[in-house]
């Protein structure tokens, strides 16, 4: 009988797993996985405990239902340190539980990472006694879904603490794990403040974070249709499975000697965490004071938008909930905030929050002639620009851009358009130069304009200004805009994911957007 299959934590099939079943405390079979996977055992239906043992990953036991055409998904995590905070944003004060894989002792400590790496303080040293006490386990099928409850699949322990206090001073902090071995994993917690210490709050991508996370074989973009593996992306909303922020994100780990002026390493790490570091560390090595806050907590309202002057979008904050957008709308629309989007392909699509550690993500829709939008399936003549426009409206509205197919996956400098501008103040720049030629982005290097390019669209407000434009091949550069509205309110835009990396190491970028910083708060 095919009693499932076993695969690990990428859901990538296991062969020569050897597995053990038994019934009533007798073993009645012993037998291997084949090269896909396969679990075939010669077993009549019904319960039974299945011990998995392969080298390399952490050995359980589970109790199963046996029945033919109904086959287990076993799931097998391997031996590699990784570990997340629970939950990954917090107030000051507040705590988090940290939840670590470990197979060997290992050292805790916590970090906050600002213009230089602050060492917080020693949180200890972890283990228990025999081998590979720390080791976490899985629970088996898709726990994309569900979190992966470290802490209580796997190690945990009623009489041994594992919170942490957030620390009064916001910003983004990182768990630092070191095993014995030397092997070393970071991992992210947003913590922000308990009341406003700032004029300037500035908005972590978490929803982003976890749409590219594909910890446990599944993410938004790697089988994320109920149907089965990668698709177009072009089905019913109904059809994508949520997705769990209670796993680790292996795509926001920094590596233990890399400092904010290095360059940023690794494909998903250029639009994730260890790039909105980047922006973080400028501002305070300009002097501007920030609170920083997780993207629920703005869904919720914990960020009281009206504590402040300037809300800065980083690097590629691409899925927001419809009560985000109108809270941030109405916020600039009719109480005279501020925006700042320093990213790229931005609140691009509708997500839902089915509570604070699930998402869902409205379908995708597949690129027509350049751009991400699509025709309306039952009517031809209505076009859409983007995700975010088929279920709420054009995020041109709030933005003044909206993110485009051309230009993707390059990089190159903006041409200036409007010198005159006092966003230009400082810079010596005429129309027709170029500037943001630096960048510490190596996944797109070449540029500030780059990665993944916003542009000006019928649904961006009449009085948008094109301050200047990417150089990107076929037309395909962001588009710098500006515009301001009746209550006092403004937005400056710059439409492009490696923008943050060019901070600071390019110093026309950091004057422009000083420059805009200090307009905002009244200072020019």
């Amino acid at each position: 009988m095919l009693v499932g299959y076993v695969s690990d934590e990428q859901y990538v099939a296991l062969a020569d797993v050897l597995l053990e079943f038994e019934r009533d405390g007798q073993s009645i079979a012993v037998v291997r996985s084949t090269p896909r996977g396969a679990v075939y055992a010669e077993i009549e239906p019904g319960r039974c405990k299945v011990t998995l043992v392969k080298q390399g990953f952490g050995s359980k036991s589970v109790n199963i239902f046996a029945e033919p055409g109904r086959p287990y998904q076993f799931r097998l995590l391997s031996d590699r340190l990784l570990g997340y905070v629970w939950p990954k944003w917090a107030n000051s004060g507040e705590k988090s539980e940290f939840r670590v894989h470990a197979v060997e002792p290992y050292r805790l400590s916590l970090w906050r990472y600002g213009w230089k790496k602050e060492f917080v303080r020693l949180v200890g040293w972890f283990d228990e006694h025999g081998p590979r006490a720390v080791m976490q386990i899985t629970p088996d099928g898709d726990y994309t879904r569900t979190g992966v409850k470290w802490n209580q699949q796997g190690y945990g322990s009623p009489h041994h603490t594992q919170l942490v206090a957030a620390p009064e001073h916001s910003g983004l902090y990182y768990f630092h794990a070191k095993g014995e071995s030397g092997a070393f994993f970071s991992f992210p917690w947003v913590v922000a403040p308990a009341s406003t210490q700032a004029r300037i709050a500035v908005l972590a991508s978490t929803n982003s974070w976890n749409a590219y996370n594909n910890f446990g074989g599944r993410s938004n973009y790697v089988s994320a249709y109920a149907g089965g593996p990668f698709q177009p992306w072009q089905f019913p909303d109904n059809e994508y499975m949520p997705i769990s922020f209670e796993r680790p994100e292996p795509g926001n780990h920094i590596p233990e000697n890399v400092s904010v002026t290095d360059p940023i390493e690794g494909r998903l790490a250029c639009g994730m965490a260890p790039a909105e570091w980047r922006l973080l560390g400028w501002l305070e090595r300009e002097g501007y004071d920030y609170d920083l806050y997780a993207e629920y907590q703005l869904h919720s309202g914990q960020l009281d938008l009206d504590a402040y002057r300037i809300l800065i979008l980083n690097v590629h904050p691409e899925y927001w909930s419809r009560t985000m957008y109108r809270r941030v709308k109405a916020w600039v629309y009719e109480r005279g905030g501020h925006l700042m989007y320093l990213g790229g392909n931005g609140l691009n699509c509708e997500i839902e929050f089915l509570d604070e550690g699930t998402l869902h993500f409205k379908t995708h829709l597949s690129s027509v002639n350049g751009s991400l939008g699509m025709a309306d399936p039952t009517n031809p003549e209505i076009w859409y620009e983007s995700r975010f426009h088929r279920t709420v409206e054009s995020e041109a509205n709030l933005l003044g851009v909206v993110s485009t197919e051309s230009g993707i996956m390059t990089a190159a400098p903006y041409r200036v358009e409007a010198a005159s501008h006092w966003v230009f103040a400082g810079t010596d720049l005429q129309n027709g130069d170029t500037f943001g030629t630096v960048s510490l982005h190596e996944r797109c290097h070449g540029g500030a304009s780059g990665h993944e390019t916003d542009k000006r669209s019928l649904h961006s407000p009449a009085n948008t200004v094109l301050l200047a434009k990417g150089l990107n091949p076929h037309n395909g550069g962001a588009e710098m805009v500006y515009y301001e509205v009746d209550s006092g309110g403004a937005v400056f835009s710059v439409g492009s994911i490696t923008y943050p990396a060019c901070l600071l190491v390019d110093p026309r970028v950091s004057q422009v957007t000083t420059n805009v910083i200090r307009r905002f708060l009244g200072e020019s």
